[in-house]
């Protein structure tokens, strides 16, 4: 549905600064793709890209079967066939709910003139977002998370091929955020709708899309699905971006271990790693390890297996659901780990907490 090839933009001022250097991607046909990294990474100017609210320098950009921007070709915005919610809303607080939504289609791209056309398209819509009882409401008196719905009955009433989501739930409360996400995934998967979603919360990336490509300096770094990105990171700043996580230094082995395992010298002991390493046989490596695969035991209480560690407790947060732990290995190295609360070493019979296995 969406063909990105070779995206090449610059701002031009005193200091010329390179935005996007070769942004290549592809979405399909009513998946949910998002574009996650953090401020100053390109995404946005993607987006806009995409959008034709920007002109890219070189590249190619393609919606179905049209191409809408290259070095022969720029389609303006009113004629892409995009549906667009903006991180403010703009929604028109002069008029009412019902109005807002009315209003792509008594002057948009194919202007409808039948009264009971419209009435019915943005009954539906307003259904769907759930702001059926408040039609003939002001726009400006509804309330932060109604605005965005209102905003997002607007950008699809006209049945757009293409949905654009610029960063739509950073002004919302966290949760009502949380909400969000999931409101936006049923109704996106209601219209079947192609969206491309532009975030740098980790959290809203995983949960709501079906592809996430990280970027960073104007770059795709890595693409994948939410699984796959969080759990196969493949460079230090997709693994500490996407989560928390613990960065060890070791050395890879090149034998293996009676367990199949690849072995990796580390300042603690040797880890044994199911994982094999990309095009890596022997030497320097780092290993990210998620601070919930890292289990906190009072000592001698650890089951008898390999990755066992003897650590001293440092820190213990306490955050509802979860509780994070701050371990201390050998001399320097310090790790996170987290448990869920209600099963977490907090409620094990009474320890020295200066002495554990982890």
């Amino acid at each position: 549905m969406i063909i990105v090839e070779g995206l090449v933009k610059t701002f031009v001022g005193p200091q010329s600064v390179p935005v996007l250097n070769d942004v290549s991607f592809e979405v399909g046909e009513g998946q949910f793709y998002t574009l996650l990294g953090p401020s100053g990474c390109g995404k946005t100017t993607t987006l806009r890209c995409i959008a034709g609210l920007e002109h890219a320098d070189a590249g190619r950009i393609l919606l179905g079967d049209v191409e809408v921007f290259s070095s022969r070709a720029f389609v303006p915005a009113n004629r892409r066939e995009i549906g667009m919610v903006f991180q403010s809303y703009a929604v028109w607080p002069h008029m009412s709910v019902f109005d807002n939504v009315a209003f792509p289609l008594r002057h948009g791209r194919h202007k409808m003139r039948n009264k009971a056309k419209i009435r019915d398209k943005v009954d539906r819509v307003l259904a769907l977002v759930g702001l059926e009882h408040a039609a003939s409401r002001g726009a400006s008196n509804l309330s932060g998370g109604q605005q965005q719905r209102l905003a997002l009955a607007r950008a699809v009433v006209e049945e757009p091929r293409l949905l654009l989501l610029d960063e739509p739930l950073s002004n919302l409360d966290a949760k009502l955020r949380e909400r969000m996400r999931s409101e936006i995934r049923i109704l996106q998967k209601e219209l079947n709708i192609t969206t491309l979603f532009v975030t740098h919360d980790q959290a809203e990336a995983l949960s709501m899309s079906d592809r996430v490509a990280v970027m960073n300096s104007g770059r795709i770094v890595q693409e994948g699905s939410p699984r796959d990105t969080y759990f196969n990171a493949q460079s230090h700043f997709v693994a500490n971006f996407i989560g928390s996580t613990n960065i060890v230094a070791g050395k890879l082995l090149p034998t293996f271990a009676g367990d199949g395992c690849r072995i990796i010298e580390t300042g603690f002991g040797a880890l044994h790693s199911r994982e094999d390493p990309h095009n890596v046989d022997s030497g320097e490596v780092s290993v990210a390890i998620r601070p919930e695969a890292i289990r906190v035991f009072p000592r001698g209480s650890a089951p008898a297996r390999v990755n066992v560690f003897h650590a001293k407790l440092k820190v213990e947060l306490f955050e509802g659901t979860s509780t994070d732990y701050f371990i201390e290995l050998g001399d320097e190295l310090q790790l996170r780990a987290r448990m869920p609360s209600m099963n977490g070493a907090q409620f094990l019979p009474s320890w020295d907490r200066s002495s554990l296995n982890v």
